[in-house]
């Protein structure tokens, strides 16, 4: 009987056939995005069929959308806040829905009417879309000139991003649309900032 060897690659070399840098790949290892891992001493060892299921992840539909750009939520890995308002600010795949979307709402630097004109906010991590973010209608302003979104539900977010396994947490039939669509896929974005502006290829 034949005996499945399952190859295990270093997060060095995971990054290489991604084509990232170790500290890009590291984030999505440390957000609990990655199933199957495994040590040998210090190092942390992930599948093949693992790194080429991320590498395999279509990129963002985002020609279906019905708006000329969208606004995009840059993150890190989920750290502790020194807020009064929650406990960790970033993303983990491990946080409750209520825990995670309070990580995520945070105050922006960014066009708030241009935000809101994109009907959806794509959180990603990584270069990958590990959450979305809706209810953007309403802003509101503090006295460093950042802006908050304090209606903004969480439509979904991801658990596993090799399957991808979702999780979709709105009733709400538009934001299941959005979540369902956009969820695992890869969406590049480039900032300075926390917020980035992706033009989509709509089709009128």
């Amino acid at each position: 009987m034949l005996k499945v060897v399952h190859m295990l690659l270093t997060t060095g070399q995971a990054a290489e056939e991604l084509g990232c840098a170790i500290t890009t790949f590291r984030r999505l290892v440390h957000a609990g995005l990655l199933p199957g891992l495994s040590r040998r001493g210090v190092r942390v060892m992930i599948p093949l069929h693992t790194v080429q299921a991320l590498s395999a992840r279509h990129h963002a539909p985002l020609h279906q959308l019905s708006t000329h750009e969208i606004a995009v939520l840059r993150v890190d890995t989920a750290q502790p806040a020194d807020d009064t308002d929650r406990d960790w600010i970033g993303f983990s795949a491990t946080l409750t829905p209520d825990g995670l979307l309070r990580a995520l709402r945070g105050w922006w630097r960014c066009n708030a009417a241009s935000v809101a004109a994109g009907e959806v906010l794509p959180v990603t991590l990584s270069g990958y879309v590990v959450a979305v973010l809706t209810g953007l209608e309403r802003w509101e302003k503090n006295a460093e000139g950042r802006h908050a979104f304090p209606d903004a539900r969480l439509a979904g977010y991801v658990t596993d991003l090799a399957a991808p396994h979702t999780v979709i947490t709105s009733s709400i039939d538009t934001d299941r649309r959005l979540a369902e669509l956009l969820l695992g896929t890869r969406l590049t974005s480039h900032s300075g900032g926390a917020i980035a502006y992706v033009s989509t290829p709509t089709t009128d």
